[in-house]
């Protein structure tokens, strides 16, 4: 696995692969791995001749009072992780390479309008601005032929989907599920700032989605019942703070108010000072009949 810490050296190794011909594959991380990534680098193996993942905690995308400071930084574990796994090219650049200090202050931004203000854009301001320009820039630095995100961010891969097609980026996007821990927990890296009762009182994310879905398959199509449903569920967990339970539009993520077609069922709380998202696709009893 080649290493590289630049943009230039990154490029390079990226247009050696495709020029062998090689299908190139991108699978972005700000590292702390688990079997979430490495199930999008066993996809992206896959589907590609060839695999670069990049390894960057993005200043960008965290706002003022949240965890960039503290977020999990594991590199060494996380590059034998990537090695076991047949990675080709490993792009971990420090913040001043893709964030150089310009003499005139000037910052060019990439941000996808109106969508980036819903949902976690919308609890999190500036938060899609950030994560659509270290996109952008990853696009051009890699230049691959498909990249590889986590449905987990259903959110994020719908902003990033349409600043793809906006844009114009010659680039694949595939969405790989999301990979749970046995009990249901969605894997996060934020999972490891839970302490043991935390990590218990998460699991109602699951269970008020699984409250959804239950209801859903019951033939309930009403989005307002089915969340209020869900809100039920979170109430029996006072300690667990919504940020929101949402049911809306997969693509353009408005809310549904009857279910009619494949609808996104999402939800973001905060289990002691951790924020934590989860989801599901509504969609096979919503096309019939």
């Amino acid at each position: 696995m080649k290493i590289c810490t630049t943009i230039s050296e990154t490029r390079a190794a990226c247009l050696k692969a495709r020029a062998a011909g090689r299908r190139l594959g991108l699978v972005p991380t700000m590292g702390a791995l688990h079997d979430g990534h490495i199930s999008l680098v066993r996809a992206a193996k896959a589907q590609c001749g060839a695999v670069a993942v990049s390894i960057f905690v993005n200043p960008t995308q965290f706002g003022p009072a949240e965890d960039l400071s503290k977020y999990p930084r594991q590199f060494d574990r996380d590059r034998r992780m990537l090695e076991a796994e047949g990675v080709d090219i490993l792009f971990a650049p420090p913040v001043e390479e893709i964030y150089p200090q310009v003499p005139d202050g000037a910052v060019t931004w990439v941000e996808v309008e109106g969508l980036s203000n819903k949902l976690d854009g919308r609890s999190r301001p500036g938060h899609f601005r950030g994560v659509t320009t270290i996109v952008a820039k990853l696009f051009n630095i890699v230049g691959p032929d498909v990249a590889f995100f986590g449905q987990k961010d259903a959110a994020q891969l719908a902003v990033i989907r349409r600043m793809v097609r906006d844009l114009n980026f010659a680039v694949e996007i595939v969405a790989g599920a999301i990979v749970r821990e046995p009990d249901g927990l969605a894997m996060s890296s934020r999972n490891a700032y839970l302490n043991r009762e935390e990590r218990l009182r998460a699991l109602v994310l699951q269970r008020a989605l699984q409250r959804v879905r239950q209801e859903f398959q019951d033939r309930e199509k009403r989005a307002p019942v089915l969340i209020a449903a869900a809100k039920r569920i979170f109430a029996e967990e006072p300690a667990v703070v919504l940020d929101y339970f949402e049911i809306v539009d997969p693509q353009t993520l408005d809310p549904i108010e009857n279910i009619s077609r494949a609808a996104l069922v999402a939800v973001a709380a905060y289990v002691g000072s951790t924020r934590l998202i989860d989801n599901l696709v509504l969609e096979n009893l919503a096309l019939e009949s």
